[in-house]
């Protein structure tokens, strides 16, 4: 890579990540950085005070995102005089390298984004009964306690069932067509715990405003939580 093309990579994968999902996307781009070679196995990130003015983040939200990536595999730290946060060598493989089409991956999450969010204003905008919002709140609590073994296929019922209380019946279908396929990619990499906090949190606030009938809150939050997803899958498979 030329001096001049490594300088526009490094622009970009540099550049401030966004508010609602901080944590998410400085991982991403952390994955990117070390994919695209910017920092090579073995090199040393830059510190952890340069990154967070990069990122427009705070330097805790670096320091957790470093932690994340060391727990898999991507990144050790060494302490001392010469330590700092080194690129590992070699890198973890992932399961399925250079299968993923990012033409595809653009089609699926773009599906999701208009399915889930619509999923969500739709569900907002109903009355729904005792038993159905005992059953949402149900379903979030459930996802919010599971294991890491079955965190993903929880989460999963929770999306899907405010497809289901959306009150379309086709909807279900292809919001669970469309989830199948987001998890096998999901499934490539492990998970992040300070993402699942993450996603519970959000999880709540989307839940709290479909049963207080925001219609406008309840899309808005669904968008800011699969942005979060979305930018793992984007910094792990392209």
């Amino acid at each position: 890579m030329s001096d001049a093309k490594l300088h526009e990579v490094r622009r970009a994968v540099y550049r401030p990540v966004r508010g609602g999902n901080a944590l998410e996307d400085t991982v991403a781009r952390l994955v990117q950085t070390v994919r695209l070679g910017v920092v090579a196995p073995g090199e040393s990130l830059p510190s952890e005070r340069d990154l967070a003015a990069r990122y427009a983040v705070s330097r805790d939200t670096v320091r957790e995102a470093i932690r994340e990536l060391a727990d898999t595999g991507y990144l050790v730290r060494r302490r001392g005089r010469y330590g700092g946060t080194f690129v590992a060598d070699p890198l973890p493989q992932p399961p399925h390298p250079g299968e993923v089409d990012p033409a595809e991956l653009d089609d699926v999450l773009g599906l999701r984004r208009v399915l889930e969010a619509g999923a969500a204003r739709a569900a907002a905008g109903r009355t729904l009964d005792a038993d159905i919002r005992e059953e949402l709140w149900a379903r979030h609590e459930a996802a919010a306690a599971a294991s890491e073994a079955d965190y993903r296929r929880l989460d999963t019922l929770l999306h899907l069932t405010i497809a289901e209380i959306a009150g379309i019946p086709s909807l279900v279908a292809l919001a669970a067509e469309n989830r199948a396929r987001v998890n096998v990619w999901l499934d490539t990499f492990p998970l992040l715990p300070r993402n699942i906090e993450h996603s519970n949190a959000q999880h709540e606030k989307i839940v709290n405003a479909i049963l207080a009938g925001r219609t406008d809150a309840a899309e808005a939050a669904v968008l800011e939580h699969l942005a979060g997803s979305e930018a793992l899958l984007r910094g792990f498979l392209t």
